[in-house]
């Protein structure tokens, strides 16, 4: 019986091509974005999650205040880790990590400059389930100049050389490095990155007792017992025992005077699946991705396989009247009404595994460009995970149930009696459903489309935005230890280039500032603490990048006083309450027996934006950066646009003669402030690309409808012909309804967009307004890609001969 049952629904798919096609390629579309979207949340949700300890995993974050400053970031002390694992029992493994980059690896003869190098404590491989390829995992990282390298960076400095045993050095260290391990390279999806990871009793802050500087991730794993909620409430009490006593050295008051002034500081648990989805934390490893957009990619998904599922049923609604003397006669010949929905279940079922094949085909056909678009290298796992084909085949199922279901029920409610005396509505029954489906359908496609608009005008203006200095042509060196001390004298041979218009060494620049510290002010009480963004400079910083000096002066060797001097930024000078700012003397807090330095206000300058415009402007120092320090922090060029290309190699050339030809690695300051908003580009490269595919989508629907009603309307449009309308006329008549729906569609569209992107454009401390144009164009687009479809179509049909049509009439 089942195969008779089977072979019926084949028959009946396969009935009306045209049908078919446009089903199939339709819900293919949607099916196939669907799980491009999906591979794309698989691949944000992280490796980590599939940690055999996961659920026992957690980073210790840092919470605390001083002044005006919060502070939530995965930033903890050298000797915390250590502590966890001494004082509480609870905890069974625990080790410290910390991100290097652009590191100067020597192989003997050999130089490679490295990013994301990992120092990481010895108990690595027992948090993360990272293999081991060579070595053992419990002696790796067990002793000090200890190297783990991934297998691909194994591979790049000894080919199919065993390299356990080798040596390497890394930047200016004189010690030799033993590469004691090779492991899997990290997975791209992991919430860190690194090319090698080196034994963090290498690190010269690996002894390190002070509680208040928090430069280092810590990971603990708690014993199976152990509960997370009891050990974070252990957690004051250890900051009691070890922060206080250095708040008092460095402060002069205890932690309670510390805290009753409005500050805080302490620390809590952050389980390792919260680390891939909260922004809300600040981390030194890879940027997390935020649950919004999770969220929003998952909406998308949903709505273009809903665009989809819609298609199937007013398609296969308006064509009721091609079966609805199959139903009659079979309701006559006595089959039960549940028997003629699950016929009609299963065809969609079946039509939609047939719709799953091509999808998963056009996956792969879209997954390069689709990669390229992203910045991925995602790949569909159908055979390397046991729940992908299951999961491929119960997205087809539950696909074919939706969008079957109201067609299902709708064909089995027919009356033998009305079909079989011809008294049904030929074609037009359930005309108020489908058009409550078309509105629905274009509800979302306008959605999208005014959606994408906002997205790419935010994008737009956080990359053109005016931010207070020149960003471009500034060509910034990092790396700069290779000079050692001799950044002036190389500063000096540049501005002999005739490209070159100036040149700073700061240890900041702007997108990447340094960590908020912490000052006093003179003649105000020791529990009060002022935070600010430091950046120790030469005289040059503020002539290199255009930024304005609102009042006062800048550093200058003509004052030997500036040593001791202070620019501060306007934020600084409103929210400090600085009436008269030259008059007011910062103090820099220091240990016990280390000298405090004052330092006197002389100039304020203008804001500007320090970091993304997702954050607002901080309070911000500039301090002279000491002779001593030499070598730190960068160089930034600021060069004429005109023959770029030999300026470069000009620079690269006295680089050269400096350096004893080290790497020179630089960068342009504009290319990599955009880059701060990859995932705003990448979500409007996203919502652009489906928006298009739901229109695309929706588009088929409309011509399959316009279609069938042309057929079936085909005598009347004839007749109209013979009767004198004109094919304008025609296609009025048809597009009439359409532009009616649309136009009903557009109100819940504008109304849902407005209040989403309002509230996504929050997510921004400086953002666009939205206007009202936005709106306007949304729905135009919508109305004008619906009347090219149905006025292609309709013409097609009023152009034929009435004669041809009303020849057997």
């Amino acid at each position: 019986m089942f195969g008779n049952f089977f072979k019926t629904a084949i028959r009946n798919i396969f009935r009306h091509k045209s049908y078919v096609i446009i089903n199939i390629f339709g819900l293919a579309v949607g099916i196939a974005c669907s799980l491009l979207i999906l591979l794309f949340i698989r691949h944000e949700l992280g490796y980590d999650t599939f940690n055999e300890k996961y659920d026992r995993i957690y980073r210790i974050v840092l919470d605390g205040k001083i002044g005006e400053t919060d502070i939530r970031g995965a930033f903890t002390p050298a000797p915390l880790a250590g502590t966890l694992l001494s004082d509480y029992p609870e905890v069974e493994y625990a080790i410290r990590m910390e991100k290097w980059n652009e590191v100067l690896i020597r192989i003997d003869d050999r130089k490679f400059v490295e990013e994301n190098i990992l120092f990481a404590d010895s108990s690595f491989f027992d948090i993360f389930s990272i293999p081991l390829i060579r070595g053992n995992p419990k002696k790796a990282l067990a002793e000090p100049y200890r190297v783990v390298l991934t297998e691909s960076q194994a591979y790049k400095y000894f080919g199919n050389e065993n390299p356990i045993g080798k040596h390497l050095r890394i930047n200016s260290d004189t010690m030799l490095y033993s590469i004691s391990g090779v492991m899997k390279d990290i997975p791209e999806n992991s919430h860190f990155e690194g090319t090698m990871l080196v034994s963090f009793l290498s690190h010269w802050r690996a002894k390190e007792e002070f509680w208040l500087s928090n430069s280092f991730a810590t990971y603990i794993v708690l014993k199976e017992s152990a509960s997370p909620e009891e050990l974070e409430k252990k957690f004051p009490a250890m900051v009691e025992k070890y922060v206080g006593p250095q708040v008092i050295q460095i402060l002069n008051i205890d932690l309670e005077q510390f805290v009753a002034s409005g500050n805080r500081y302490g620390f809590f648990l952050q389980p390792l699946s919260d680390i891939h989805l909260n922004p809300g934390i600040q981390q030194d490893f890879k940027p997390p991705t935020d649950r919004k957009y999770i969220f929003i990619f998952s909406i998308v998904s949903l709505f273009i396989i809903i665009v989809a599922g819609i298609n199937y049923m007013n398609l296969s609604t308006a064509r009721s009247v091609n079966r609805s003397r199959e139903v009659g006669m079979r309701k006559v010949a006595g089959s039960p009404r549940h028997l003629l929905i699950g016929q009609f279940l299963l065809e969609s079922v079946l039509l939609c595994i047939i719709a799953l094949i091509f999808a998963v085909l056009l996956v792969e056909i879209m997954l390069p460009f689709y990669n390229n678009l992203l910045q991925l290298n995602l790949s569909m796992p159908y055979f390397s995970q046991w729940y992908i084909i299951p999961g491929l085949i119960l997205i087809a199922f539950l696909v074919g149930l939706f969008s079957g279901s109201y067609p299902a029920f709708f064909l089995a409610s027919f009356k033998p009696v009305s079909v079989l005396y011809g008294k049904l509505k030929m074609g037009l029954s359930g005309v108020h459903i489908r058009s409550m489906l078309v509105i629905f359908q274009f509800i979302i496609t306008i959605a999208l489309i005014l959606s994408s608009f906002i997205v790419y005008r935010q994008i737009n203006f956080m990359v053109n935005k005016d931010l207070g200095f020149e960003k471009e042509m500034q060509f910034v060196i990092r790396r700069t230890d290779a000079l050692k001390n001799s950044i002036v004298s190389f500063r000096q041979e540049l501005e002999k280039i005739p490209g070159v218009i100036s040149s700073t060494n700061s240890t900041a620049i702007p997108g990447y500032p340094n960590n908020h510290n912490g000052f006093l002010m003179e003649g105000q009480t020791a529990d009060k603490t002022y935070m600010m963004q430091v950046n120790w400079t030469d005289y040059d910083y503020l002539k290199t990048y255009g930024i304005e000096l609102k009042d006062g002066r800048y550093f200058s060797d003509d004052f030997s006083s500036d040593t001791l001097a202070i620019v501060i930024n306007e934020t600084a000078v409103q929210e400090f309450g600085l009436t008269d700012p030259f008059s007011t003397r910062f103090i820099e807090p220091a240990q016990e027996g280390d000298q405090r330095n004052l330092f006197n206000v002389i100039g304020v300058i203008s804001n500007f934006h320090n970091q993304s415009l997702r954050e607002r402007i901080y309070p911000q120092a500039y301090i002279l950066k000491p002779e001593e320090w030499g070598w730190t922090g960068y160089i930034t060029i600021r060069t004429a646009p005109e023959n770029m290309h030999n300026t470069i190699k000009e620079i690269e050339k006295t680089w050269g003669r400096f350096t004893q030809n080290e790497p020179l690695e630089y960068f342009f300051l504009d290319d990599n402030i955009r880059k701060f908003y990859f995932e705003e580009i990448r979500t409007s490269r996203i919502a652009v690309g489906f928006s298009i595919l739901a229109i695309v989508i929706a588009c088929l629907g409309l011509f399959g409808l316009t279609s069938f009603a042309t057929e079936l309307r085909s005598r009347e449009i004839g007749i109209r012909k013979v009767m004198g309308s004109s094919v304008n006329r025609i296609i009025t008549l048809f597009a009439r309804e359409t532009v009616i729906l649309i136009f009903i569609a557009a109100i819940p569209a504008w109304i849902l967009s407005y209040f989403l992107m309002k509230r996504w454009l929050m997510n921004f401390h400086f953002h666009i307004n939205l206007q009202p144009w936005e709106f306007i164009a949304a729905f135009l687009i919508s109305l004008l890609i619906a009347l090219i479809t149905i006025g292609y179509r309709t013409y097609r049909a009023a152009v034929v001969n009435p004669a041809e049509v009303l020849k057997y009439e």
